[in-house]
């Protein structure tokens, strides 16, 4: 956090006021580490032998020691103990008003629990203490005040700069005094102040975490612990369109720091809606390049696509399709639009008619595994092709994509080893493969007959009586019978190829 003209309040600033007299009794070694610069909220005392409920975390207890006395005296033990749990800062001792000078149980009770103890001399009272303590607390929230409004106006002049959102989240670093990255839409790191201050593992941490938000698709903030580091994680952008997250290695920000993280967050995310007007721009002139391709004409594309994208992938290339729903994600446009200016002429990338069209050279496909794995979705390959048959690349990805359900890469190569009849496995062509198989069913079922495994047999061994009734285990005469019967509950002629193609393709589309 950025130092402020007046010091927090604290038992070191109330110690350090020389009109009170106050003296540390407790040897500053033998407390808490911090104890003594931790903020004070208020000054309170009280001579109950429990005043905790009454008492709220990050006061400064003063007391004259009045319950230490008489035939039922407080355990000082158990008295510290509570005020430890309770959350007080320190405990002031007022002497020479009950009882001469602090009793020493006292004092090795806050020795053993590493509470702060003090002497409050009889000259020194009460009422001036707490003034003291209420005067510090309002000069830091003035001065915190102050910072606030310092550190808004240096920011917003920062975003006023040529590199307005960078600079900006450079002043926050600086007058936060901390670490603060941006990731844009699909998780990346984006931007970072100052750059390579947080550790890899604490980087890599926060950008699943800002990743698994994105992904959530509601505006969300929260906190991330990896070992010592803390980072609290806030998204940019309206819920359902979020454009990354501001992230800030900090997770004790008081209001004034938070007042100046808002206003941070709502310039990065209007500048980041700024640019998606540009990014809008840049999709509409990749599409219309997609559908220059699409006309296997692959000049112009590559004119118009050499000076403001760079050269396309040389060829031969795999040409790639992403659903359509994928087509719509900002967070893997925004990703392939940061790859491809990294590698120039490594990817093309565009919006097609149903998904997004990607373009790699052959030798480069694991970057469609990691987009796959990435975001969670399919991708239909085709197989290496030149530009000039970009369209029939792009229509062989549009059939391995369908013909694949769950997130990964679907080859087109694999889909044409499948052969013709697996390509053909559409809803559609099942039903009329049922229709045209169900006379010979339903014969099958009233007369106990086996047609259907019959003719099966007869067309998988090329229509041969001989083979069809060794296989089955019964005399060829019975084959021809059958398959005679078939053909008139089938009502076809199958002696043609037609038909007999027509029903072998049936038969395969229905196991």
């Amino acid at each position: 956090m950025a130092d402020t003209a007046v010091a927090p309040a604290s038992l070191r600033a109330l110690l350090a006021r020389r009109d009170l007299h106050l003296r540390l009794v407790v040897d500053e070694h033998d407390l808490a580490p911090g104890s003594m610069d931790r903020p004070v909220r208020w000054v309170h005392s009280s001579d109950l032998a429990d005043p905790t409920p009454f008492l709220s975390e990050g006061l400064v207890l003063l007391t004259t020691g009045t319950q230490f006395t008489g035939a039922i005296a407080a355990d000082d033990t158990a008295y510290v103990g509570r005020l430890v749990a309770r959350g007080v800062r320190a405990l002031g001792f007022g002497t020479e008003v009950v009882r001469n000078g602090i009793p020493p149980a006292l004092t090795q009770a806050c020795v053993a629990a590493g509470m702060p103890l003090f002497e409050v001399p009889y000259r020194t009272p009460f009422i001036a203490v707490a003034r003291a303590g209420a005067e510090a607390i309002a000069a830091d929230a003035y001065a915190r005040r102050s910072w606030s409004l310092a550190a808004q106006r240096a920011v917003s002049l920062a975003a006023l700069r040529p590199d307005g959102l960078s600079a900006t989240l450079a002043e926050l670093s600086r007058q936060l005094g901390c670490w603060v990255g941006l990731f844009d839409a699909a998780g990346a790191l984006r931007d970072a102040h100052p750059a390579g201050t947080l550790a890899s593992a604490a980087v890599d941490a926060v950008a699943a975490e800002v990743t698994a938000m994105l992904r959530r698709g509601t505006r969300a903030a929260g906190a991330i612990r990896v070992g010592d580091t803390s980072v609290t994680v806030q998204t940019l952008g309206r819920g359902g369109h979020l454009r990354g997250a501001l992230a800030i290695e900090a997770s004790d920000l008081d209001h004034e720091a938070r007042s100046v993280v808002t206003a941070v967050v709502a310039m990065a995310a209007l500048a980041l809606e700024q640019q998606d007007g540009l990014g809008r721009a840049i999709s509409m002139f990749r599409a219309g390049l997609v559908q220059s391709l699409i006309g296997d004409g692959p000049a112009l594309a590559r004119r118009a696509a050499r000076d403001l994208l760079g050269p396309l992938p040389a060829a031969p290339v795999v040409v790639a399709l992403t659903p359509a729903a994928s087509a719509r994600s900002t967070a893997l446009t925004e990703w392939l639009e940061r790859r491809a200016q990294e590698h120039r002429g490594e990817v093309f990338f565009g919006r097609g008619d149903d998904g997004l069209v990607v373009v790699v050279p052959s030798g480069a496909r694991e970057l469609l595994a990691e987009i796959a794995d990435r975001f969670e979705t399919v991708i239909g390959c085709s197989t290496p092709t030149g530009y000039d048959e970009f369209s029939r690349a792009l229509s062989q990805a549009r059939t391995a994509r369908d013909r694949v359900s769950t997130p990964g890469i679907a080859d087109f190569a694999d889909t044409a080893r499948a052969g013709l009849i697996a390509a053909l496995g559409s809803e559609a062509a099942r039903t009329v493969a049922a229709g045209s198989l169900a006379p010979l069913r339903l014969h099958d079922a009233e007369q106990g007959s086996a047609l259907v495994d019959t003719l099966d047999a007869w067309l998988t061994n090329d229509c041969s009586h001989e083979a069809t009734a060794h296989a089955l285990g019964i005399h060829r005469h019975t084959v021809r019978a059958r398959i005679a019967q078939a053909e008139r509950v089938a009502e076809r002629d199958l002696s043609s190829f037609a038909a007999r193609a027509e029903l072998w393709a049936a038969l395969r589309l229905s196991e």
